[in-house]
């Protein structure tokens, strides 16, 4: 019998030595992602960071929004705006038409360092702006962009005020004139007629317009404006120079008007037989019936001061105070302060003590 040959051997090993389950030598990294996982965890950060930039700058916007509504409220947005965007037609303003003999200061000062106070004004439904305060400084800048034609004055800086009550527009004009310029009684006294003669101010009385335009004022000064009112009332149209006319002069002649109302008539035909008078003319004619001695006798009329001619020299500055400003102008013989203060409720001893130290110290210089 022929043996079968042998082609190769296996040689397997024990089941129990097979090492089934084991872990291959080459360890596993149990944290790596794939690209897909990666990108959109990278995705989720960038949308976070990119709402947690979204959430802080429109916090940001909120609070800038309500710091711009507060500025609003108390007016304090200042803007460049065109002259002929503001119009000066709501208020009867409290300054007599005419020429200002100041303008060409203000107009100097503009040109050298420019506009240090905006004027203030409201926003119109037209988008136009109505002047609140600054007839002055506005008045220098359309002159000055009147005879330069420089674009510097095309535009002027305002302040833009919340859109307030008619009383209040009032009493922002009124109370910085009453402070910053010498504003006759006249003036206020006419303003104070022109403000109740308004319907739509609904005040029918000259008596309470003072009181309304006037808050601020010590009782003793509005007490002369009603005074100027009256007076303007009843001399009508026969005063030419009602703005030079002296505090106490206007006050006396309302009260010898009021003792003796026929004595209107004479007054004003003492002013008619003299027209084109001069203002000095026109006071001495008032004073002689607030002093019960009639109109003085006609004399010479004393010139009017011609534009022409060269102004007289005169030095104006401010001096600030921890309570406000003091505006001062001095010339020859003449010597201006307007502040803040009430000087009639100074004792009239310490008033005249300080005027006398104030022009001894100035002698010694």
């Amino acid at each position: 019998m022929t043996r079968k040959r042998r082609i190769f051997d296996i040689d397997m090993p024990a089941m129990e030595d097979i090492p089934v389950g084991k872990v291959p030598d080459k360890v596993l990294d149990k944290h790596r992602r794939g690209p897909m996982a990666t990108a959109i965890s990278e995705n989720a950060d960038a949308l976070r960071d990119r709402q947690e930039t979204e959430d802080r700058i429109r916090a940001e916007n909120d609070q800038l929004a309500h710091e711009l509504v507060r500025l609003k409220k108390e007016g304090l947005i200042t803007d460049l705006v065109p002259l002929d965007a503001v119009h000066a037609e709501r208020l009867t303003r409290d300054r007599a038409a005419g020429p200002d003999p100041e303008l060409d200061e203000l107009k100097t000062s503009i040109r050298e360092i420019g506009l240090s106070n905006p004027i203030r004004v409201e926003k119109r439904a037209d988008g136009g702006y109505e002047l609140v305060q600054g007839m002055r400084r506005l008045s220098a800048y359309r002159v000055l962009y009147e005879e330069t034609g420089d674009e510097r004055f095309a535009r002027i800086p305002a302040g833009i005020l919340a859109n307030a009550p008619t009383d209040d527009q009032y009493r922002r004009m009124v109370d910085e004139n009453l402070i910053r310029k010498d504003i006759s009684f006249a003036e206020m006294g006419a303003l104070a007629r022109a403000y109740a003669e308004d319907p739509a101010n609904d005040c029918g009385d000259v008596d309470k317009a003072v009181s309304v335009l006037f808050k601020s004022a010590s009782y003793t000064k509005r007490s002369y404006i009603r005074a100027f009112a009256s007076l303007l009332m009843m001399l009508g149209k026969s005063l030419e120079h009602p703005n030079e006319i002296p505090r106490n002069v206007g006050v006396d002649l309302k009260r010898k008007l009021d003792g003796d109302p026929g004595l209107v008539r004479a007054v004003s035909a003492a002013l008619l037989s003299q027209p084109g008078r001069s203002a000095v003319d026109e006071v001495a004619i008032l004073r002689g019936f607030a002093d019960g001695a009639g109109a003085p006798e006609p004399q010479a009329r004393t010139p009017a001061p011609s534009g022409d001619k060269t102004r007289r020299a005169k030095t104006t500055f401010q001096i600030s105070r921890p309570s406000g400003i003091a505006k001062c102008s001095a010339s020859n013989g003449r010597i201006d302060l307007r502040y803040n203060l009430d000087f009639t409720r100074i004792d009239r001893q310490k008033l005249e003590q300080a005027v006398a130290k104030l022009i001894d110290s100035l002698q010694e210089d």
